[in-house]
């Protein structure tokens, strides 16, 4: 795939919503914009990690939020210009290429939406290779790139850039303006040459969003299963299999925090999984035994369709998968695991991944 279009923008919503580990936003959304930007623009090019120039100018594009809120706080395709053209003018420099935050939800397809709009290539690469809440916990942090100068911009046409002393900072006062921006908002940061790009980011997620969404759609065609297709790609495990009995979820400090619990079926009768979440799945509980954990992701299929349910979906009874599926092995560094493991959401856990 060298250039995205209308025809792709299914496919990946779908994958994009899969590597959300049930946060990222509703990808449906980033669908509608991205098409309605692709119509109004043209394709967008896509252009491999590898391929991208030292001296390039690569501008990653996020929405920032409680994905409660997106779902009824729709944002508009000026928003995301908006929030591209206010760095680009404060950096005083001319971008070359877009890149996505984060692969997963609806930040897999925002970028799009500047690309288009902008008329530059996206890279297909991120800085993750799945969605998770707090802006500073991308790769690019472990490798010394400032998360700011960012710019952040609302819906309503307000914007501003902040200048932080770290990346813990940049989240924290992005927060706060987003929360006050109505806890959804546009934002572009991360700011980097080509060759702090190619080191940092994670090459082809695009594709393989695109490349899930694809698996997930034939399996449906062929009356085959389409979770077991997923598993088999991500060389992830099944969890658990159940129906969801019981959501408590609240929108708190500009995300949306809770808990799901889900009541065993067929082979998993009789067990109960524990979802933990802060806009993603953080840990999966089963019976009280910690089976999974960030950084590796957890994701909730929809049983028969293979199609991701994101934390603000879940509802009482629901037949789903869990599955979890490892992470870049840079999370599992000892800087990766402080800066997004267990203990940094407040679980007093080491990591559990898909081996056990």
């Amino acid at each position: 795939m060298r250039e995205i279009t209308v025809d792709h923008l299914a496919d990946i919503a779908s994958g994009a919503a899969i590597l959300g580990t049930g946060g990222g936003g509703d990808p449906y959304i980033g669908r509608l914009l991205a098409a309605s930007a692709v119509r109004a623009h043209g394709a967008v090019p896509l252009v491999p990690l590898a391929e991208v120039p030292d001296d390039a100018v690569v501008l990653p594009v996020a929405m920032m939020g409680a994905p409660t809120v997106m779902v009824e706080k729709l944002p508009s395709a000026e928003q995301v210009g908006l929030a591209a053209r206010t760095l680009a003018t404060y950096l005083g420099r001319e971008l070359t290429h877009i890149a996505c935050a984060e692969a997963g939800g609806v930040n897999s397809l925002i970028p799009v939406v500047a690309a288009a709009q902008l008329g530059l290539p996206l890279v297909d690469a991120d800085g993750m290779g799945r969605a998770f809440p707090e802006l500073q916990m991308v790769l690019p942090t472990l490798y010394g790139i400032r998360a700011t100068p960012m710019s952040i911009a609302d819906e309503k046409g307000n914007r501003g850039v902040l200048d932080t002393v770290d990346n813990h900072w940049a989240e924290r006062l992005a927060r706060s303006a987003t929360i006050d921006m109505g806890c959804s908002a546009m934002i572009s940061n991360y700011a980097m040459s080509g060759a702090q790009a190619r080191e940092a980011l994670v090459p082809g997620t695009l594709s393989l969003c695109a490349e899930l969404g694809a698996l997930v759609r034939a399996a449906r065609e062929a009356h085959t299963d389409p979770v077991a297709r997923v598993v088999e790609r991500l060389g992830g495990r099944r969890l658990f299999g159940g129906k969801v009995v019981d959501v408590a979820r609240r929108t708190v400090t500009g995300f949306a925090r809770g808990e799901a619990r889900l009541a065993g079926t067929d082979a998993d009768e009789g067990a109960e999984l524990v979802l933990r979440f802060q806009n993603e799945h953080l840990v999966a509980e089963r019976d009280g035994v910690v089976e999974a954990s960030v950084p590796d992701l957890i994701c909730t299929l929809d049983r028969e369709s293979g199609e991701a349910v994101t934390t603000e979906g879940l509802r009482y009874g629901q037949r789903v998968t869990v599955l979890a599926a490892p992470a870049d092995p840079r999370w599992h560094t000892p800087e990766g695991i402080a800066l997004a493991g267990p203990r940094y959401f407040g679980y007093d856990i080491d990591p559990i991944g898909v081996a056990g």
